[in-house]
C-alpha cells in the first residue's frame, strides 16, 4: 500500500496536481472515517488492501456534487465496483471479489471546494 500510495503521489506531483490521498485505517470496530477538502478540479481518494469475502459497508455526504467511484488496478486496466456521477451522498455496501487494494475516490469538477465525510464498516 505505501508503494501504492507512493507512486500515486509521485505522479501527482510531476503531473502538478494537488490530490488528497490517504490510506484507511481501520479501528476496532473494523470502521474507518475520514473527511476531506477536494479542491475544485482536484480530486481525493482513500485506498487501502481488502481480501476475498470481506464486506466494506459505505456512505458519504458531500456539501456540493462529486463524481465518485470504487476502484481497482489490474494490470493497466481498472475495474469500477461502483461509479456515479454529481452525488452529494450516497451509501452502498462493496463485495470484495479478489484480494486487491481498493480506493473510493471522488473528483470535484466545479468552481468550488466541497467539504466531504466517508464512513467505511468492515465486515468478514
Amino acid at each position: 500500500m505505501k508503494n501504492l500510495t507512493a507512486g500515486l503521489a509521485l505522479g501527482l506531483v510531476a503531473l502538478g496536481a494537488h490530490a488528497e490521498i490517504v490510506e484507511i485505517r481501520w479501528d476496532a470496530q473494523a470502521k474507518s472515517e475520514a473527511s476531506f477538502q477536494v479542491a475544485p478540479g482536484k480530486f481525493a481518494e482513500a485506498c487501502g488492501k481488502l481480501t476475498k469475502g470481506q464486506k466494506v459497508s459505505w456512505s458519504f455526504e458531500s456539501d456540493r456534487p462529486l463524481n465518485f467511484n470504487i476502484h481497482y488496478h489490474v494490470g493497466k486496466k481498472v475495474e469500477y465496483p461502483a461509479k456515479q456521477a454529481d452525488v452529494a451522498q450516497l451509501q452502498g455496501e462493496l463485495a470484495v471479489a479478489l484480494d486487491q487494494d481498493y480506493c473510493w475516490m471522488w473528483s470535484n469538477k466545479g468552481n468550488a471546494p466541497a467539504a466531504l465525510k466517508l464512513l467505511l464498516q468492515r465486515s468478514e
